[in-house]
């Protein structure tokens, strides 16, 4: 049946309508963050020309120039432990600039940036923090990847001023290259790493920095700011075993004080075989270096999983015992730190129970700090 005359008349006016009720309804323009930011002139300045600190065993080869661990450890430590070696946690480069935007340029070693309890920021970011003008550090901003080229600004609209800057590589990713990018007119200065002895922590994921948010919030980065001098970060993700291959590593490094934080990756058995040799290994070779003995944390969630609980009480015997046979051999420069308040009481230091989120990596730094300024005779 043909449309009435009136109503053929209005047809044009009502699509008119709609498809301006639908240009109405869609952006005009894409949101800003759709935009790929235009790169400006910069100038390139290439780490490994002045080097990082948290890089040891001096100018021993590498496959890698960022390998934690040299050439010669392949074969010597666990496949895992050398896979997990090729990671850059801790590894930190100190740059002076007066340039109001700071890029970085870097190739990471894997494809996945990221894990369940990693982001992409934390796992394979670059975490910046520079000095206000009291000389603390503070944090300043990230880069934020998305494959394994990253080549972003870190920030940018900087207040003037020519500033002290670090620059914590990824936790869980392994560095190719690295360079530092700012405007060809800014001052750049290249800080060579410090030579005081550093702090040198031996451990397990917690160490190596699952799960901080970002590079930076790890209790040994935390602890390096606080102290201001080099850390070296030798946490293997489930393989800090207390291990003799890693403990002929370590006595390469001339440390201001060795911590050796195990204990997650162990039971009370492996604690009771391995301790007391480690420590053997490391006093014969380095009689006057002060060593810490830290317990495992107490999974945020144990006070409801008895046999978790129990995992860890037999884990702080075992531990304590060996620490007692060791002072009763006269072994000097031990200390020791329970592992009971590492991640608080209220079960919230923790991403999953057993890794610390960044409230716990401070918990853990706040307890470690006063025993290892004991061990370093530190007055401040």
């Amino acid at each position: 049946m043909p449309l009435p005359k009136l109503r053929l008349a209005l047809l044009p006016l009502i699509l008119a309508a709609v498809t301006i009720r639908i240009h109405a309804a869609a952006p005009a323009n894409p949101p800003a963050a759709a935009k790929k930011a235009v790169e400006p002139e910069l100038k390139w300045h290439d780490v490994t020309q002045w080097g990082v600190e948290g890089r040891a065993f001096g100018d021993m080869e590498r496959i890698r120039w960022f390998d934690r661990f040299p050439s010669v450890a392949q074969g010597k430590v666990t496949d895992a432990v050398w896979n997990l070696s090729r990671d850059s946690a801790g590894m930190m480069v100190r740059f002076k600039t007066d340039a109001k935007m700071i890029w970085a340029n870097y190739t990471l070693n894997k494809e996945n940036l990221a894990s369940a309890n990693m982001t992409r920021i934390g796992a394979s970011g670059i975490d910046l923090y520079a000095r206000d003008e009291a000389g603390k550090w503070r944090w300043v901003g990230v880069t934020k990847p998305e494959k394994k080229a990253v080549r972003q600004e870190i920030i940018g609209g900087l207040a003037p001023g020519f500033r002290e800057f670090a620059a914590y590589l990824p936790l869980y990713n392994g560095v190719e290259e690295l360079s530092i990018g700012v405007p060809p007119g800014a001052k750049f200065e290249r800080l060579a790493p410090r030579t005081e002895k550093p702090i040198v922590f031996y451990g397990t994921s917690i160490t190596h920095g699952a799960s901080a948010s970002r590079p930076g919030m790890v209790h040994t980065a935390i602890l390096g700011r606080r102290f201001d001098r080099p850390v070296i970060n030798l946490g293997f993700s489930g393989n800090g075993r207390m291990d003799q291959a890693v403990g002929e590593l370590l006595i390469k490094i001339d440390a201001a004080v060795y911590v050796i934080d195990c204990l997650p990756n162990m039971g009370a058995a492996d604690v009771r075989l391995k301790c007391i040799p480690l420590v053997h290994q490391l006093r014969a070779a380095r009689p006057g270096t002060p060593i810490v003995l830290v317990e495992d944390r107490r999974n945020t969630n144990s006070w409801i999983l008895p046999a978790r609980n129990q995992h860890h009480t037999d884990n702080h015997a075992a531990l304590r015992e060996c620490f007692a046979t060791l002072q009763s051999e006269g072994i000097k420069g031990l200390y020791y730190l329970g592992g009971d308040d590492l991640l608080g009481h209220d079960a919230e230091g923790a991403t999953d129970g057993s890794h610390p989120n960044d409230m716990g990596f401070a918990r853990q730094a706040d307890l470690l700090e006063p025993v290892l300024r004991t061990a370093l005779g530190s007055k401040n």
